[in-house]
């Protein structure tokens, strides 16, 4: 009995295979963990292993979207052409790629801005551009100008003009135009040459930024939005345009009157040219109507020869001769030289005898 638990303590003292538990029942041991792996292929797994946490943590690589490019610098110094849209690797701590973008941008000159107005993406929102007119006075020029970067020469112009290249080229641009062209109008001439001063703004920007080296942006569009006058000039517009108005309204009342005498002078005239022409017809009529009196007559007289007028009165003494038949106390009257007609009158009546007497 005593040898058996010397052994048993023997064998818990010299870290035995296997031990009792509670109820005496032997618990094999847990085996040792080998780490070893064989030595150089340890050392090659680690080697491969921190060569890509290398590579991620530094990310040798660059990705450039459409609408973008890149521009690489090595050691601080600009490569001279931009950088493809597509996956290009770099030494990392040696090379470095800045990404620009070349989409069209948007740059609106506002009397009032909103606030977020200008949160979009490529879209910013500025003071409009209070230039003097001709004569000194103060206008504000609202206008919206699209522009992009030159992709082509995005590179010369990151070196050259910086990374803030849209306010030392676009924005003086713009407002040195518009000072310029605004300076040759008076304020109450801006709104009716509306249409010339937006071709001229245009054409002016379009001039100052093609002049630059290298044309670093294109421009894309000019929009003359509004031109804000004084208030003194606007009142002083309206003025002139309601006297405008009341010129117009009073020439136009008098083209009516003269249109209105016209046509009364044109109906006077038809009357009275209807009254000649029917003055002229009764006229005409009376000539006609003498003219055939006159042709009938001569006519007559042409016709009228000495047998014939000798005949008649044979035929007219005839008459007579049996009118004496029947009243014998007429008289009859026979005219000079014997020519017909005779005249007769009958004597029995004391009328006629009266106004014979």
């Amino acid at each position: 009995m005593a040898s058996d638990m010397n052994d048993y303590f023997n064998k818990k003292k010299n870290g035995g295979g296997s031990s009792n538990n509670n109820n005496g029942f032997n618990v094999p041991k847990p085996p040792k963990m080998d780490f070893n792996f064989g030595g150089g292929k340890a050392t090659i797994f680690y080697f491969i292993g921190g060569i890509f946490l290398l590579l991620i943590l530094a990310k040798p690589f660059v990705v450039i979207t459409e609408g973008e490019r890149g521009i690489l610098a090595t050691n601080g110094k600009y490569e001279a052409q931009a950088m493809l849209p597509g996956l290009h690797f770099i030494m990392p701590g040696i090379q470095k790629v800045y990404i620009v973008d070349t989409k069209v941008r948007i740059i609106n000159y506002a009397s009032r801005i909103e606030r977020n107005a200008g949160a979009g993406e490529g879209i910013e929102v500025k003071p409009a551009i209070t230039v003097l007119d001709k004569r000194g006075l103060p206008v504000s020029i609202e206008i919206t100008i699209q522009y992009r970067l030159n992709a082509e020469h995005a590179a010369q112009t990151i070196s050259n003009w910086g990374f803030s290249w849209e306010e030392k080229i676009i924005n003086p641009v713009v407002r040195d135009v518009v000072r310029n062209v605004i300076g040759n109008y008076e304020a109450e001439a801006l709104p009716t040459e509306r249409n010339a001063i937006a071709t001229a703004i245009e054409v002016g920007m379009r001039k100052s930024i093609a002049s630059l080296k290298n044309t670093p942006a294109e421009l894309q569009s000019v929009q003359l939005r509004e031109i804000v006058l004084p208030t003194k000039v606007k009142d002083q517009i309206e003025r002139v345009q309601l006297a405008k108005q009341q010129v117009q309204q009073a020439e136009q009342e008098v083209q009516k009157a003269k249109q209105e005498a016209l046509k009364r002078a044109a109906q006077a005239q038809g009357q009275a040219d209807a009254v000649k022409i029917a003055a002229q017809g009764k006229a005409q009529a009376i000539t006609i109507e003498a003219d055939a009196k006159a042709k009938a007559n001569k006519l007559i007289s042409q016709s009228l020869t000495t047998k014939l007028l000798q005949l008649e009165q044979i035929q007219v003494q005839g008459k007579f001769n049996e009118a004496l038949r029947v009243n014998k106390d007429a008289k009859i009257f026979l005219t000079p030289g014997g020519s017909t007609p005779n005249i007769w009158v009958d004597t029995k009546s004391a009328k006629n005898q009266a106004s014979i007497h």
